[in-house]
This record gives C-alpha cells, structure tokens and sequence, in this order.
C-alpha cells in the first residue's frame, strides 16, 4: 500500500490525475495558442500577399503609362525632325535661289563670312 500514496501524503492516483489533467491544460493551451499564432501568420501572409499583388498591379500600369508616353514622344520628336528637314530644305532652295539671282554678291558674303569664322576660331597671338 506503500506504492498508492505519494510523499506528500495524497493517494496516488490523485496525483496521477492531477497530472493528467495539468497536461490536458498545457496541451490545450499550447494547441489553442499554436492556433491562434497559426491564424495571425495567415492573415499577416494574406496581408502580404495582397499587397505584393497591389504592388505589381501598380507598377504594371506605371509601365504601360511610361511605354504610352514613350510612344507619344516618338510621334511628337518624328513630327519635330520631319519639320526640320522641311524647313532645312525650304532654306536650302532660298539659299540657291539667292546664288543663282546674285552670284557676286553671295560670293562676297561667303568670303565675308569665312573671313569673320577665322578670326574667330583661329588661335590669339
């Protein structure tokens, strides 16, 4: 009869008991805060994800609006450089039409002006 009674002087099966039902308490303690770790790391993994998918969403669009906006200026400088080359050719054919009706005085003009681009560009003494 020794063997059914504890130290402290309570049978045990009493104390057999008293630790089955602490480790039932421990057990179901750590299984409800595992749980609820388990639902808070899912939210926040849910949360993240859903930002992430934001994200991408947003740059998504951002890089369609740079692609648009580089097309337009694509367009818009072609338009620029055609309108140009008008105006180069326009000048160009004023320019010989200008030879062509006063060939010495287009001569003097263009030695003038090499004159006038040496002086400037060649080295001080």
């Amino acid at each position: 009869m020794n063997q059914d009674i504890s130290n402290d002087g309570v049978p045990a099966s009493g104390a057999h008991e008293r630790i089955e039902r602490a480790s039932a308490r421990i057990k179901e303690g750590t299984t409800s805060a595992v749980g609820g770790a388990k639902e808070k790391f899912a939210r926040a993994a849910d949360s993240v994800e859903a930002g992430v998918h934001r994200a991408a969403d947003a740059s998504a669009r951002g890089a369609e609006r740079v692609a648009d906006k580089a097309g337009e200026w694509r367009e818009r400088s072609s338009e620029l450089a055609s309108r140009a080359r008008d105006r180069a050719d326009d000048a160009l054919d004023n320019v010989r039409e200008f030879v062509r009706e006063k060939p010495v005085q287009s001569v003097a003009i263009a030695l003038a002006a090499g004159w006038l681009l040496g002086r400037l560009l060649s080295p001080r003494r």
